[in-house]
């Protein structure tokens, strides 16, 4: 199980820094429904990333994935595949951020938190975590990288539950935070929504280029 929680550890990096969900559940607890919005915001965060993690544990696990030492052809095939896109995506995260000067674009839905239900906010959770394509190639990849360590099915859970917490723990962090002191929070969680607003383009280009990277890397010495 330590190999694959190992290969699952920037995986789950990759999910925890990604600037759109820290930035959201920041606006929800400096919005007048912080508790029920925030609350519902992690549930369905926590959802999407486990339930997400767990089809693609599924289905990899239809695959031959060889052994825990050995990964199959098409395991490497699957990672080398992921490790490409993520490539894509960062070039174009890289293109988009604003340039010196210019105000960065947020969207939309973001100017309508502070009226979201707690059940809007679930949902929300929900989408940015399992359905958000950058997200989503991470929940792939944890998947199959489970999968392909041919775990017995208690710690094939266990190390599910793993990644979710660590992929979580950065919108967990702020809403507990704001529980235990709500006060003093308000005033760092205002400057780190700004700087993840000015920054978020350039922050997730570098993490899908290392993660990229990595993965091609697993997948080719899977292949040789």
């Amino acid at each position: 199980m330590g190999p694959v929680l190992g290969d699952l550890l920037p995986l789950a990096v990759g999910v925890a820094i990604s600037p759109i969900p820290i930035i959201a559940v920041i606006l929800m607890l400096l919005a007048p429904k912080a508790g029920g919005t925030s609350t519902g915001f992690l549930l369905g965060w926590l959802v999407g990333i486990a339930g997400a993690t767990t089809v693609f544990l599924l289905l990899a696990g239809t695959l031959d994935q060889g052994s825990s030492s050995e990964p199959s052809a098409a395991s490497s095939w699957i990672k080398l595949a992921l490790g490409g896109l993520l490539l894509l995506l960062a070039a174009g995260q890289w293109r988009s951020r604003p340039k010196p000067g210019e105000d960065p674009s947020m969207p939309k839905w973001m100017t309508a938190i502070d009226r979201f239900t707690a059940g809007k906010a679930l949902g929300l959770g929900v989408l940015l975590s399992a359905v958000n394509p950058k997200n989503l190639l991470m929940c792939v990849a944890a998947g199959t990288t489970i999968a392909g360590g041919s775990l017995p099915t208690g710690q094939a859970i266990g190390s599910v539950a793993v990644f979710t917490v660590l992929a979580a723990s950065t919108v967990a962090v702020p809403v507990v935070g704001y529980a235990v002191g709500r006060k003093r929070m308000a005033g760092p969680l205002e400057s780190l929504r700004g700087w993840l607003t000015t920054h978020s383009g350039a922050v997730m280009a570098t993490l899908l280029l290392v993660i990229g990277v990595v993965l091609i890397g697993k997948g080719l010495g899977g292949l040789v």
